[in-house]
């Protein structure tokens, strides 16, 4: 039994991952309404648990999960007897509906069925912070708490601007339909922010024991690449695939054998994807050629270096300084001023970069990133200043909630108590 079980807990994590987004789309053509349609799905996917284990692992587990999640919007309907005029409609419906509401929805403008779904939830009606928030929590799963650490807002204020988001649709009656060709470069910005975020939860998970979601970053790398090819002429569009590229590269040299987080300078580079810095590297030089870069072609110009350094030693700091000072034009951030920091502590020195990373920590948006202090921590270190590291890492380990960092940070927090060198 206990294998049964486990057959249908690995079946129903794979159809989180390959259905959930074309599961919940088709459930809200039918509940028009985003939070019935979520609360249904969740429903459907915990009843997966129960009937699969009984009845087998159907053939068709999309199929099957959207079916339980329609069945599950029309008995609440009728239990709250709303809409009672429009049920005999909204029956047959569901009925005729097919298992992806993509196929009722098909155009040639975005050939790929997630990033088309990506595109139709960032309606310019939104806000674009709710656009990106509504995508990645609706679409692309993540946390509200993980969006609101990418945003450097509390998960109340997150949660907020998904239910207003969600409210503006029901009362605006904005359609949730494919936007045509012509509509697509105004919602490009967005869909942007939403992929790159999706990568930036894959590469460091913002909780739990992992240190990255694989199943993340590899679907941003998927969808990016989707969209490169739907808009090959767009120099961010680019610049996003080459940061991924370039930045995925590095994925399987990021940790140990146990699972333990592996330093930049500690990589073994010999292991790092050839392949895809080479694919990264040659967008990257194209997108520049084009003409002015934007925040994605920069900070993939920031990974290309990193990436083409034979060593560590061997990184041209002073130049990826040089393109942290233009990110910071086109992208006044204060997580682009702190990794400008890191930067400068290797260009330049380590005092240099602290009197930064202190002023920053007057700036309200980075009161709970814990990469600040770490940060500070680390440079304190290096300065050879144990006692205030000491209490710079105890602040960073009060605020970072990923499992593999945390011991990273307690291992770092042990060194330095003992005036170890690490």
């Amino acid at each position: 039994m206990s294998n049964v079980s486990e057959q249908v807990n690995r079946a129903v994590a794979e159809a989180y991952r390959a259905e959930w987004a074309l599961v919940l789309a088709a459930t809200v053509r039918v509940a028009r309404d985003f939070d019935l349609a979520e609360e249904c799905v969740q429903e459907a996917y915990a009843q997966a648990l129960v009937t699969w284990t009984r009845d087998g692992i159907p053939d068709r587990p999309g199929a099957w999960l959207l079916t339980t999640a329609k069945r599950r919007v029309l008995d609440v309907i009728r239990h709250e007897q709303v809409l009672r005029a429009k049920l005999p409609q909204l029956l047959i419906r569901a009925e005729d509906t097919p298992a992806s509401s993509v196929e009722t929805n098909r155009t040639d403008d975005v050939p790929d069925d997630r990033l088309r779904l990506i595109f139709t939830c960032c309606h310019p009606a939104l806000d674009k912070n709710a656009q990106v928030a509504l995508t990645l929590r609706l679409i692309c799963g993540v946390s509200t708490g993980d969006i609101a650490g990418a945003f450097l807002v509390s998960e109340t204020t997150m949660a907020a601007r998904v239910t207003r988001a969600k409210k503006k649709i029901a009362i605006a009656r904005i359609p949730f339909r494919v936007p045509r060709g012509g509509d697509l470069p105004e919602r490009l910005d967005a869909v942007l922010s939403v992929i790159y975020l999706l990568y930036a939860a894959g590469h460091v998970a913002p909780s739990g024991t992992q240190l990255q979601r694989v199943d993340l970053a590899e679907q941003a790398l998927y969808v990016s690449r989707m969209l490169h090819q739907l808009m090959p002429d767009e120099s961010e569009v680019a610049g996003l695939l080459a940061l991924v590229l370039l930045t995925d590269a590095r994925r399987t040299t990021r940790t140990d054998g146990d699972g333990a987080l592996v330093r930049l300078e500690d990589q073994n580079r010999s292991e790092w994807n050839r392949a895809a810095i080479d694919e990264g590297r040659e967008l990257v030089l194209r997108g520049m050629r084009v003409g002015p870069a934007g925040r994605y072609l920069i900070q993939a110009a920031i990974a290309a270096l990193h990436a083409e350094a034979p060593t560590f030693d061997d990184t041209d700091w002073p130049q990826i300084v040089r393109l942290y000072d233009r990110l910071l034009q086109v992208w006044p951030s204060p997580v682009v001023a702190l990794n400008r920091a890191v930067a400068l502590s290797m260009a330049v020195d380590p005092t240099t970069a602290l009197r930064e990373v202190e002023a920053l920590e007057k700036d309200a948006r980075l009161r709970a990133h814990h990469y600040l202090p770490a940060i500070k921590a680390d440079l304190l270190r290096r300065l050879n200043r144990p006692a205030d590291a000491v209490l710079a890492y105890q602040a960073a380990l009060a605020l970072a909630e990923n499992e593999t960092e945390r011991e990273f940070l307690t291992r770092r927090l042990h060194a330095v108590s003992g005036h170890q060198r690490i």
